[in-house]
């Protein structure tokens, strides 16, 4: 006969004493979890009900479980309500911080995830638990620094604290508890060629993944400084998807991963340094512990929340001569896009509606007062679009002329021989005008700033494991 539970919306943790994680069990087949949608957008019904398995992993603050569903090479990872330091050393109960930690990791996955970088996150599953894709670990801390602080300045003996890396310094502190985490070289890490899943961790992966952990600091780092708060340092892992032997960021990043300052003040410091420092632990410090890791998951969420609503706080406007040159437009409107920048599309010719040209242009440059705005002139033949906008307008401008096979090189000399006081660019390729547009834009913007830097990042590695595939 089977008992029958509902998941719980509080999501307590499976298989402790206090747990309220609700499960209906079938007989023979174990317990059967739904999961509410993490985006309350989403249609629920899409999301697929779970077999909750065995745990195959405990670590000091996360348990992780089997589970088993249609879609293969997942997990659980359920959050305790534990803190430690000192290698698990000192360790208290602190009540809540199992809900504000996956609430952080959810909010800083999703984001990374928006920002086009591939991590084990999928979704959260209720207030305690999400739902990853399963990886081997590669048992390697990936520390980057902004700030000289803390264990850096005890091992480099003269470097004075809040000494600046630019870019950031990034070390490595293989995972062994016993050990207390020891530092290891690049030239140690590339020697001991450790085996994670079918992969062996090889010089040219030690590359991707070192310009993966300052790709993903800085694009935190830009986050955090919307709120005025200093990304100091952080620490993140890797690991090999089993699916498709990828590497990702895996683990979590919550608020025992980094320092952070508000105001850049370390006095204001609110992340997991203040229980280090402690070095008797009482109630009122929990408590004060718990306010600090409540409002680090209060700003996150605020952070995410502001750049949904960038993807509308910046603009391309997009002025072509003919609507004959739309499919050229498109082009440049579906870069902007994939970049978190909104483009908008307009028809004018400076020779033949000069009045209605300028009309536009004053109406652009009215709502680029709240909106910042970049514009881009598509005019083929004697383009004149671009110098009469540049000519009336104090936005930058791109000519971006379309394609003629006949008068090409003819036409260009319009768009780059422009009268003495214009300053319009010209870009001949649509997804080039698009990324100049978006960089532009991107001081305006922490979204459009993390898209273009990952997108670098991307560029950066597809081009290394070409070049290594040809050896």
């Amino acid at each position: 006969m089977a008992t029958t539970h509902k998941i719980n919306s509080n999501g307590d943790e499976p298989k402790q004493k206090m747990s309220r994680l609700d499960v209906k069990m079938e007989s023979g087949s174990g317990p059967i979890t739904q999961f509410e949608s993490s985006d309350p957008n989403k249609n629920k019904s899409c999301d697929e009900a779970f077999t909750l398995g065995k745990m195959f992993c405990e670590g000091k603050t996360k348990v992780v479980y089997e589970i088993n569903t249609k879609t293969p090479g997942r997990c659980l990872i359920v959050s305790k309500d534990i803190i430690t330091a000192g290698d698990g050393a000192k360790r208290n109960v602190m009540e809540g911080k199992a809900e504000l930690s996956s609430a952080t990791n959810a909010a800083v996955m999703q984001m990374l995830n928006d920002f086009g970088l591939k991590t084990a996150f999928i979704k959260g599953v209720n207030k305690k638990s999400f739902l990853a894709w399963k990886c081997d670990m590669i048992p390697i801390e990936w520390v980057a620094r902004r700030v000289a602080t803390g264990s850096f300045i005890r091992r480099h003996v003269g470097v004075k604290e809040g000494y600046r890396f630019s870019p950031p310094k990034l070390e490595t502190f293989y995972k062994d508890d016993e050990n207390h985490d020891p530092q290891w070289s690049r030239e140690v890490l590339e020697e001991a060629k450790l085996k994670c899943g079918k992969i062996v961790v090889t010089p040219d992966l030690i590359d991707i993944m070192e310009k993966m952990t300052i790709t993903i600091f800085e694009v935190l780092e830009k986050a955090w400084k919307s709120k005025n708060v200093s990304l100091i340092d952080m620490k993140i892992e890797f690991g090999v998807r089993q699916d498709t032997n990828e590497i990702v960021l895996a683990d979590v990043i919550d608020n025992d991963s980094w320092r952070i300052w508000p105001s850049g003040d370390k006095r204001l410091m609110k992340d997991k340094q203040v229980y280090r420092n402690l070095k008797e632990v009482t109630n009122g410090d929990m408590q004060n512990l718990k306010e600090n890791y409540t409002w680090v998951s209060n700003q996150l969420t605020a952070i995410s929340e502001a750049l949904n609503e960038d993807k509308n706080s910046v603009r391309v406007a997009v002025c072509m001569g003919s609507p004959k040159d739309m499919a050229h437009c498109n082009k440049i409107k579906a870069g902007c896009t994939e970049l978190g920048v909104r483009c908008t599309l307009h028809v004018s010719s400076a020779h033949k509606s000069t009045t209605e040209t300028l009309k536009m242009l004053a109406k652009i440059e009215d709502e680029a007062s709240v909106t910042p705005t970049v514009l881009v002139a598509v005019a083929g033949r004697s383009n004149g679009l671009g110098p009469v906008i540049s000519g009336n307008s104090v936005l930058p401008v791109i000519n971006c002329p379309p394609p003629s096979e006949q008068w090409g090189r003819s036409d260009i000399w319009s768009s780059l021989r422009l009268p003495s006081g214009l300053g319009c660019a010209t870009l001949l390729d649509p997804q080039a005008a698009a990324t100049c547009a978006s960089q532009i834009l991107a001081q305006h913007t922490p979204l459009v700033w993390s898209r273009l830097r990952v997108k670098q990042m991307q560029y950066w590695i597809d081009l290394k494991q070409a070049n290594d595939g040809l050896n």
